[in-house]
Formats: structure tokens, sequence, C-alpha cells
């Protein structure tokens, strides 16, 4: 019985050292994966958003982000839309009107604080709102964001979430007794945190009268010429599909999709979270006049792979409007990040990064397509193509007519976390050969020797 029990004893202790080493890097990694992705900036630096013209015969639409941040497509692709019809006045919004940072470290400074746009529109409610997913869905400081929608939505706004967005209309009631839909990965838990809401998957969007909800991410965009359609009616939409690059637009009501679902290659993800210690920084250069959309796919693809690392950067650190007016704050100039990266036809043409030549910019919109095509084909590229797929499947992007084709999976990350416990192993055998060593020199430790001062 006792050499069971030390036999027993033993095993457990090796599988110890075995899964030490693993689960604990692994799990700072696994932290660090998700907290960088919405890195605060420290320097202070909070430049005023670019004074935009308001139209009073338009209708007024604004994105809606919080003090925390927001997913960046979420925000920026509904607003690209909503801005390219023509047919709104197009605002960001915030608690206070500060820079936040979107997914990647991409620091957007809003156009106006809730307070501001009340000034604005004579404390009348804006036409239509935007909910992005918030990264902090839950926790008290999404509040201010929670009880501005209470009083838009009770003075006639027209709700519309992207995303994960759902889930802060509902935290504030606004959903309980009516259809929604939301990003796949949490529809599930949303299920049991809000049981009051009739969930609907496998399609692009639920509209529910004055609340509009989308499935994950690029979704978004379905939702924005939804609404597009109801204000300025179809031809409007057709012609900002177009404008965006969209070629997916369904006319009059959601394009049935395939509801995705865990699958066994997406563990890939658990891998690049943690044990992909070392992932790659990328400067994402900010230049004058990108859209809206191609800064959204290169901080949310790179993004969501959780294999890269971005930071925003500019040509001389100073801050850059956007195509349909919005103002970004770069965190410094490129200096030594892994790659430089540049979004943007414009930047494309006119080869925007040649001053830093000696860092071989990459061009990532040199070429015709939807933004989000010429970054998912740089990705696997530069990583792999599990990671790619799990990365278009996150964004809800149909990927059929790309050629993702790479390496097909990360084998050298896989194996990190074995050598890891290969080594947690090593170091348990050399322990207990060291003990036994002592033991066995120690005059203490020898059985059988009479202490000679003792009779």
């Amino acid at each position: 019985m006792r050499s069971f029990v030390r036999v027993t004893l033993t095993v457990l202790a090796f599988t110890a050292a075995a899964l030490a080493l693993p689960v604990t890097l692994g799990a700072v990694t696994l932290n660090a994966s998700f907290e960088n992705r919405y890195t605060q900036r420290t320097d202070g630096v909070a430049p005023p958003p670019t004074p935009k013209a308001h139209d009073p015969a338009k209708p007024t639409a604004v994105v809606v982000v919080g003090n925390e941040g927001a997913v960046v497509s979420d925000a920026l692709a509904p607003y690209e839309v909503l801005a390219a019809s023509g047919a709104f006045n197009v605002y960001t919004v915030a608690p206070q009107a500060r820079p936040v940072t979107l997914t990647g470290g991409l620091d957007l400074s809003p156009d106006l604080g809730f307070a501001d746009l009340d000034r604005l529109l004579s404390s009348k409610a804006p036409d239509v709102v935007v909910i992005p997913a918030l990264p902090d869905l839950g926790e008290p400081t999404t509040r201010p964001v929670t009880e501005w929608l209470k009083r838009q939505s009770s003075r006639g706004s027209l709700l519309m979430s992207v995303c994960n967005g759902s889930g802060v209309l509902a935290s504030a009631g606004l959903l309980d007794g009516r259809k929604a839909t939301a990003h796949w990965i949490r529809i599930g838990g949303f299920d049991d945190e809000f049981p009051a809401v009739d969930w609907i998957r496998g399609t692009r969007y639920v509209d529910d009268g004055n609340i509009v909800t989308t499935a994950g991410i690029l979704s978004g965009i379905d939702g924005a010429l939804h609404v597009t359609e109801r204000f300025a009616g179809t031809e409007v939409a057709r012609k900002a599909a177009e404008a965006v690059g969209w070629t997916h637009y369904s006319p009059g009501s959601s394009a049935p999709m395939t509801q995705n679902s865990f699958e066994a290659a997406d563990t890939v993800v658990g891998f690049n979270t943690a044990f992909r210690w070392d992932k790659p920084m990328l400067g994402v250069l900010l230049t004058p006049g990108v859209r809206e959309l191609e800064l959204a796919a290169a901080f949310d693809t790179y993004g969501q792979s959780l294999a890269v690392e971005t930071t925003a950067v500019g040509l001389d650190g100073t801050p850059i409007r956007s195509r349909h007016g919005l103002t970004f704050v770069p965190r410094g100039t490129p200096t030594a990040e892994d790659r430089l990266v540049v979004p943007g036809a414009e930047a494309a043409a006119s080869h925007a990064a040649d001053l830093y030549s000696a860092l071989s910019p990459v061009y990532l919109h040199a070429g015709p397509g939807f933004p989000f095509d010429a970054v998912l084909e740089d990705l696997v590229r530069t990583t792999d193509t599990a990671t790619t797929r799990w990365t278009a499947r996150t964004l809800e992007y149909e990927t059929d007519h790309l050629a993702l084709d790479g390496e097909a999976w990360p084998w050298t990350i896989t194996l990190r976390p074995f050598g890891l416990a290969v080594l947690g192993l090593l170091a348990a055998l050399g322990i207990r050969a060291l003990y036994r060593m002592i033991r066995r020199t120690s005059p203490t430790g020898r059985r059988g020797v009479v202490d000679p001062g003792k009779p």
C-alpha cells in the first residue's frame, strides 16, 4: 500500500512539473494577448477633431464609442457606409470628447461628446445610433453609454448594434422581448445571460422595428446598408455598397448565411494567444485621406488573428484626417517595428511611405478589391492558413474568392507547450536526483549508521 501511494505521489509530482511551465507562461501570454488589444495611450495627447459641416436637412447618424474603446471594424465599417451614402450627417460620439483606443491601438478623437451632440441637435435625439462591441461590456464603465442609449431610444432614435454591441443593448434592457442577433462566438453565452431576448442565428442582421442588430463584425456593413435603405431608399444603399466595395448587398432583406460554430482547426487561436509570446509588431502607417475601411482592415484583421500586434504610426507623428473626416492620432513615427504596413489605395499610389524606404514598407492596398482581401492575403503569407481562416470566420467574411494558401499550421508554436513540458520534467528529474545524492552523502541520511557518540 505504501508503495502504491509513493508511486501515485511521484506520478502526480511529475505531472505537475510537466504542466507548470506551459500553464504559467501560457497564462501570462494569454492575458497579454487580450490586454494589448486596447492598450490606452499614456502621453496625454488629445488633439481636437476636425470640425464638420452640419446639414440640418439630413438625418443625423452617430457611431458610439465607449470611454474604453470599441472594436475597430464595428465602428468604422458602418461609419464609412453611412458617410459614403451621402444621406446622413455622420459623427462619432463618446461620453467625453477625448481620444479612445480602438482594437489594435488605433486612437480616435471622437467628433463629439454626448453633451456636444445635445447642443448641436438642440437636445433632439439623433436619427440613427450605431453601437459597436465594447471591450468593457458588463462593467460599470459602460453605464454612461447604456444610460445614454436608453434616453435616445425613448426619444425615437433607431438603434443599430454591430456584433456584440447587441450585448450592450441587452445589458440596458433594450432588447427584452425582442428578436436580435450577435457574433457567433458570443451568441450562445448571450442566450444564458439575457434569456428575455429571442436570439436569432444564421442571418446577417435582424430588423425589429426601431432596433436593428447585426451578426459579427463585417455584418455591420449589411446592417448599415439596410438602415440606409430605410432612410434613403434602395438605390442610395446600392450606390453606397458600390462605393465601399461590398459585393454582398442584399436589397430589402438580410441575406442568409451559414451559422459558424467552433471547429477543430480553431484550436489554433489557443496556441496563438497562449504560446506565441514573440508576436511580431507591425507599425501601421496612418496617412491623410485613408478610407475608414482600409484602416479597419489593417487593425482588425491582424488584431483578430491574435498572432500579430499592431501600433499606429504616422509620417511625422501628427494627427491625420481620414477620407470621411475622422481624426486619428498616431503614437509616434516608424522606428523599430518588425514590419511597416501601409493601408490605403491613395497611399500606395503616391508611395506615401518612401521616406521610410529603409524599412521596406508593405503597401496593403496597391491592387483592387475589398480592403480586407489584401490584408487577409498578407496575413496568410506571414502566418499560416489555419490562423487566417480563423480570422476570416471571426470577421464573418466569406473568402471563397481568395487564395489563402500558406503554411498549413503554426507547427513551431504548437510544439512550444510540449517543449516547456519536457523542460519541466527534466527540471523535476534533476531536483529528484540532487535530493537523492544529498541523502546518500549526508551522515543523517544514511541508514544503518551508528552515531559513535552513543553507546
